[in-house]
């Protein structure tokens, strides 16, 4: 079996779900009864970088909220698939359009329903506070949970894998010695 070094280096596309892996999967509700989202900056650099770095990011959830769309568009995310409960169908989709495939994308999950499609494809990840079915099945699990950089943790060991993380790193650490 290979590393997952040696899976993450073919990854050329990351999907993620939403809720619980880049929230902590709670769910809150304004007055109007409106669901809200709160999102982690550390994911959403670390997002920006791995795309940065050559790897595309799409996200797939259950749910259709307009407050993923719009973190979504400003992270500059091109594939969004909301709304949709059979997560495998979506990704197939994703890959039809996309001209991605198994062998290049990495899954990162968190419950039951994104099972199917973890099953689909070269890497899965999971957080520790996802359902145990879903760790179990996982290749790696964050130290983060969801909603807390569990997804900078996932685009890290990417960047890494590919020989990318220091260029990515570099502008930051300009004139610091090391």
């Amino acid at each position: 079996m290979e590393s997952i070094n040696e899976q993450l280096k073919s990854i050329r596309l990351l999907v993620l779900d939403v809720d619980g892996v880049l929230t902590d999967g709670r769910l809150y509700f304004n007055e109007q009864g409106e669901a809200l989202k709160v999102f982690n900056t550390l994911d959403g650099h670390g997002i920006k970088m791995l795309q940065n770095s050559g790897v595309d990011v799409a996200i797939i959830t259950g749910r259709n909220n307009p407050a993923v769309a719009k973190r979504v568009k400003d992270l500059g995310i091109k594939h969004l698939y909301p709304g949709r409960e059979d997560k495998l169908d979506a990704l197939q989709e994703l890959w039809q359009a996309s001209g991605f495939n198994a062998d290049n994308t990495a899954f990162m999950g968190d419950d039951w329903p994104d099972l199917l499609a973890m099953a689909a494809v070269k890497f899965t990840a999971s957080v520790p506070n996802a359902a145990d079915a879903v760790k179990k099945r996982a290749h790696w699990c964050s130290a983060r949970s969801g909603g807390e950089g569990a997804v900078r943790e996932l685009c890290e060991l990417i960047m890494t894998a590919q020989g990318t993380l220091d260029s990515m790193l570099a502008p930051y650490i300009e004139g610091y010695d090391e």
